[in-house]
């Protein structure tokens, strides 16, 4: 709405007088205020100051507030529109025609010419509207990433576990240091489940974290350490998840029947997380490996020698 209201008045004031909603003050001070970042970035890409009124004291913006009483009480009052932009064509209409070249009760002068006197005053318009974004907090995760719409973006070495501020849009997903704001990382949007990791945040050795998971891991059995020493092998920290996966498994359904899943796992050349899951909500009933023999299907020795015999008896006859 402030930004709507710069661009119809053409141009935007130095400072704003604003109540203490929470969509602009999120802990209400008259000294010193914290204002919402993204309401504080909005204002700051068209060069305003917010001022803030004091708690319980409405007489601070009475000449604003009777301003919305009057549009209610003199265009508005009685009237029904379909839509907001039947709506704006009748205020406009409105402005131009009554509006604009009414006498002021208190200045007893035209507001139309007033309104020409001041609009030099106003600050010049950024060329670009401000780019909206979303925000919050988020803790590192320990492959080094946080979590933004179900896909991750690196954050510097050094901060796992700890909390950093986020600002996402539909470019760019920004890591701000909660404590200066400075940028930490920006990173190009990614899709659900992709991961942006900058080759030079990735660590050059396996970080002591991770060498814990993996001790954990061969802790719980020798085929689900070997899956996970082949899930990192491929995917460094970007597996990270997939391990706590499948330690989150071993706790689920046992050592015993996780450690068999992951046997089955590797002697299919399939090291995957999701397939050990799978394997394990299937059960133990469900044919998991490819060494079952069908008792109508004969040994190979017996094809191959089958085969031979027809060579031969054709290359007799011929």
């Amino acid at each position: 709405m402030h930004e709507k209201a710069f661009r119809r008045l053409g141009g935007s004031t130095r400072i704003v007088v604003l109540d203490n909603l929470k969509e602009g003050v999120l802990v209400p001070d008259i000294y010193d205020p914290s204002l919402n970042p993204l309401y504080r970035d909005v204002l700051a890409h068209y060069g305003v100051v917010a001022l803030p009124c004091r708690i319980r004291d409405p007489d601070r913006k009475g000449k604003v507030e009777a301003g919305v009483g009057h549009a209610k009480k003199t265009p508005l009052k009685g009237k029904r529109f379909e839509s907001l932009e039947e709506a704006q064509a009748y205020l406009d209409h409105w402005e131009e025609r009554w509006a604009d070249t009414r006498i002021h009760g208190t200045t007893k002068r035209q507001v139309a010419v007033m309104f020409t006197e001041e609009k030099p005053l106003l600050q010049p318009l950024p060329l670009e509207p401000f780019r909206y974004y979303q925000y919050g907090d988020r803790t590192v995760h320990l492959d080094g990433c946080v979590e933004v719409d179900a896909s991750y973006c690196g954050a510097p070495p050094g901060w796992i576990g700890r909390e950093v501020r986020v600002q996402w849009d539909g470019l760019f997903v920004r890591l701000l240091d909660p404590r200066t704001g400075q940028l930490l990382r920006e990173h190009l949007r990614q899709k659900r489940g992709a991961h942006r990791i900058r080759d030079q945040d990735r660590p050059r050795r396996t970080p002591l974290h991770i060498q814990q998971l993996l001790a954990r891991a061969h802790k719980a059995g020798a085929s689900i350490g070997a899956l996970c020493d082949a899930i990192h092998q491929r995917q460094a920290e970007l597996g990270v998840r997939r391990i706590l996966g499948v330690l989150s498994l071993v706790k689920k359904y046992g050592c015993a029947a996780a450690d068999e899943a992951c046997t089955t796992a590797l002697e299919l050349g399939v090291p995957e997380y999701r397939f050990v899951r799978r394997c394990l909500e299937r059960g133990p009933q469900a044919p998991l490996s490819l060494r079952q023999v069908d008792p109508l299907i004969r040994e190979l020795v017996q094809y191959r020698d089958l085969i031979q015999q027809r060579i031969q008896s054709e290359e007799s006859q011929s």
